[in-house]
């Protein structure tokens, strides 16, 4: 509802069961997008660590659901207090909510909104993750994500979204999360990788993904939940604002693909699987704040940059030595600063608001409200993430052991391996090996070199191939 019109008794909105059925489906997608994002993740790591990256993301979905019924959804969406955090007892437990009761404004219950809203804040501790890979203990891990959600996300989530939230107040245009959700993730992620270091063997030894079966498979799934993420932030079909949000959503992602991969061919030579889908991702991410306030002209343009610029972030972790494992900083954080800015350029005036960009009429004035939400958020997740790791870190340790570490982490933290080739299941202890036929879990000899990730094809780095040149033979532990 526009801010400043109060509407009489009689026009007040009534429960729509198309609306509310709508959200629930939606809701129920991007409940889905963790578990995508978790084989996303897991597929792109080595056999040693799949289980592990696996888990960081579903404890997400348990750790984060508690903490908010009671108490996040009323910090993030409660009655605002200083423009920074909310609060109302209501929304304590979800205790004081009638079962009817519509979100303010909308024709939705509270109910469907608080769930909806959940899924959002499940995911984004789970896309740290990636960037932590291989080396970080798993309880370690649980009470970070337990902190950060509250010390982090929640008051975020009021700043850029809840009534009163200061970015909210100032007109910063967030649609589904370009601020809330990817650069908070990915400055935690820089934050955190700060502190905790890099993985043994860094630059020297290669780190390839194991399955990149699993990883297309999960950003297919991340495609297909992402449409309930991005059209499902209008909160209804009433008006078109959603529809233009999902063909914007197919839109970009597409066009990131597309840029992604011919990048990948001019700098190094081959169409690789894990471009195509990492380009994906870039274009989700990029249109998520965007998709609401452009045309699908603009959305092809907002796509097609964040591919490509994407594609080149992901080598800075080489040139400036932090050890980003799975690209979170050169994906997220990059393509969530890239879709929140170019609505300061795309904005047409006629999506989900009258604000428009500047090549649109509407000057700088967006771009500056845009550049101050992406700083903002930036520096506040980057220092809050990096103390709150720094405190775990000299309390209980953030990291395994070197030795674990190599040893492979699915082992020490959690007694199992993904894959058992012995025939005897996948507990603890299976780890024997079919004698002269198939390699140990865990080496990785046969593994597909990381495009874009640990340097694609024609690149430097170890344990990669040049198009019709010669692969190394280097035999590493997994």
């Amino acid at each position: 509802m526009p801010q400043g019109i109060t509407t009489l008794a009689a026009d007040a909105p009534a429960l729509s069961a198309a609306n509310t059925g709508f959200m629930l489906i939606c809701s129920a997608l991007v409940m889905l997008m963790t578990p995508a994002l978790a084989f996303f993740y897991g597929g792109m790591v080595r056999v040693k660590s799949t289980l592990n990256m696996l888990m960081m993301s579903f404890i997400s979905l348990g750790i984060v659901t508690i903490l908010w019924v009671l108490y996040g959804f009323s910090i993030a969406f409660g009655t605002d207090s200083g423009s920074l955090i909310g609060w109302s007892s209501d929304y304590v437990g979800l205790s004081g909510i009638g079962i009817t009761e519509l979100w303010d404004g909308y024709t939705v219950p509270v109910y469907v909104f608080a769930v909806f809203q959940l899924m959002f804040a499940i995911i984004t501790p789970a896309l740290i993750s990636g960037a932590l890979a291989d080396r970080v203990k798993f309880t370690a891990w649980a009470l970070f994500v337990a902190l950060w959600a509250t010390v982090v996300y929640f008051p975020v989530a009021h700043w850029v979204w809840g009534s009163g939230g200061w970015l909210f107040e100032m007109g910063v245009i967030d649609f589904a999360g370009g601020t809330a959700v990817h650069i908070n993730a990915g400055a935690a992620a820089l934050g955190v990788i700060l502190v905790i270091g890099k993985r043994v063997g860094f630059k020297k030894d290669p780190m390839r993904p194991h399955s990149l079966p699993l990883v297309m498979l999960g950003a297919g799934l991340l495609w297909f939940g992402w449409f309930g993420f991005n059209a499902g932030s209008w909160l209804g079909n009433d008006d078109g604002v959603g529809a233009v949000m999902f063909v914007n959503t197919q839109v970009a992602t597409a066009a990131a693909m597309l840029a992604w991969l011919a990048y990948e061919k001019i700098r190094h030579g081959a169409f690789t699987t894990l471009g195509a889908a990492s380009g994906a991702v870039a274009g989700l991410v990029a249109i998520t704040p965007a998709g609401g306030s452009c045309s699908p002209l603009g959305a092809i343009a907002i796509g097609a940059i964040a591919g490509l610029l994407c594609a080149m972030a992901v080598g800075l972790k080489y040139r400036f030595g932090y050890d980003d494992s799975l690209d979170v900083i050169g994906v997220h954080l990059v393509g969530g600063v890239i879709g929140s800015l170019l609505v300061g350029f795309f904005a047409t005036g006629g999506v989900q608001s009258d604000a428009k960009g500047l090549f649109y009429g509407g000057g700088l004035e967006q771009l500056g409200k845009q550049a101050t939400g992406v700083v903002a958020v930036f520096a506040y997740s980057l220092v809050a993430s990096a103390l709150l790791a720094l405190v775990i870190d000299k309390t209980m340790g953030m990291r395994v052991s070197e030795d674990d570490e190599v040893r492979g982490i699915d082992q020490v933290e959690h007694a199992e391996t993904a894959y058992d080739f012995s025939g005897a299941g996948g507990g603890a202890g299976s780890r024997r090996t079919l004698t002269g036929a198939l390699p140990p879990v865990g080496d990785d000899t046969a593994d597909t070199a990381r495009a874009g990730n640990e340097k694609a094809p024609g690149s430097d780095a170890p344990g990669t191939k040049a198009p019709g040149g010669k692969a190394t033979d280097k035999k590493v532990d997994a």
